[in-house]
């Protein structure tokens, strides 16, 4: 049995095949088909169930490349995992949903289900807590959810916090104004926002303090109303300050808290706020509690696979 499946143009065939042919030949390897690409057709035979799958893999890639996004191995490597495993109603679901659009029009949107489930989570709670380890997501779909929000009048201001572990919250030493003292510390989140807004938006907001960063200490006292909250790097807190910032809670607000638990920079001891928050919060309603893990790295693959090894060596 023969399947065709047409691309538009040769970009979008280079695209979805990859320079080289590589994304063609890493679903070559998954199927005992035979794909065949001349110009800007694709050419499918094999027996009728992996016809079935090899056509909706392609449907899906492009379906993600026309929606404005750049196909990338990650992609194609979790498509092609989904799709064996019968669940390709995730696959579109994942593909359909768009947060935003990027100041260079890039399309924001989950590329795992662990990352679906927790826009999902912060969309349906009042407070999310995106437990996981690098490279899955957690902080800059939060200030995606920050945006939209905020472009959408759900929240009059954003504001983004972390703790300054290494300055032991006592920045006073530091040579500078404020800004200047917090922001090697605050870096990472102007880094999410400026590509999420574009750097002229984020400095005319934060000029307007509608977009608000600063360091966790400084959020003592203070009730947040209208807001949209981040604290990142919460694994960094002690239980003492997470119960702080988790009671700063106004009315119209929505905060999500972010931290990688196995990169806790605390002194020996101390107990990770976080880690005490993941066991505090666990059945409170209005609060979710969401795990990305390895699967969910969305980094170079190796990286993936770096986490994998530490996990397990960490085990034996």
């Amino acid at each position: 049995m023969e399947k065709r499946i047409s691309f538009d143009d040769t970009k979008e065939a280079v695209a979805i095949l990859g320079r080289n042919d590589e994304y063609l030949a890493l679903i070559s390897s998954q199927f005992t088909s035979r794909i065949t690409a001349r110009g800007t057709e694709l050419f499918l035979d094999g027996d009728d169930a992996e016809l079935k799958q090899l056509v909706r893999l392609f449907t899906e890639l492009i379906y993600l490349y026309r929606q404005g996004n750049p196909v990338t191995s990650h992609d194609v490597r979790y498509s092609l995992r989904l799709i064996m495993a019968g669940q390709a109603e995730y696959l579109h679901q994942m593909f359909a949903d768009t947060v935003l659009v990027t100041a260079r029009g890039r399309h924001i949107k989950p590329k795992t289900l662990g990352q679906s489930q927790y826009l999902e989570a912060i969309r349906r709670h009042d407070i999310t807590l995106g437990i996981g380890p690098a490279g899955t997501g957690k902080t800059y779909l939060a200030v995606a959810m920050a945006v939209f929000s905020l472009k959408n009048k759900h929240v009059e201001k954003i504001i983004l916090t972390r703790p300054a572990v290494e300055a032991g919250e006592k920045l006073g030493f530091l040579p500078g104004d404020l800004q200047e003292k917090v922001d090697p510390y605050l870096r990472p989140l102007y880094d999410a926002m400026n590509d999420i807004m574009g750097v002229e938006t984020v400095q005319k907001y934060m000029a307007k303090m509608i977009i608000e960063v600063a360091p966790l200490a400084y959020m003592r006292g203070r009730t947040l109303e209208d807001s949209f909250i981040i604290l990142d790097e919460a694994q960094n807190t002690t239980a003492e300050q997470m119960k702080m910032f988790l009671t700063r809670m106004g009315f119209g607000s929505k905060m999500v808290v972010t931290g990688d638990i196995t990169q806790i920079d605390l002194p020996p001891g101390v107990k990770s706020g976080l880690k005490h928050a993941q066991a505090v919060l666990a059945n409170i309603p209005g609060i979710a509690v969401v795990g990305l893990n390895e699967s969910d790295v969305v980094r170079h693959e190796i990286v993936s696979r770096i986490i994998k090894a530490y996990e397990q060596y960490g085990h034996e």
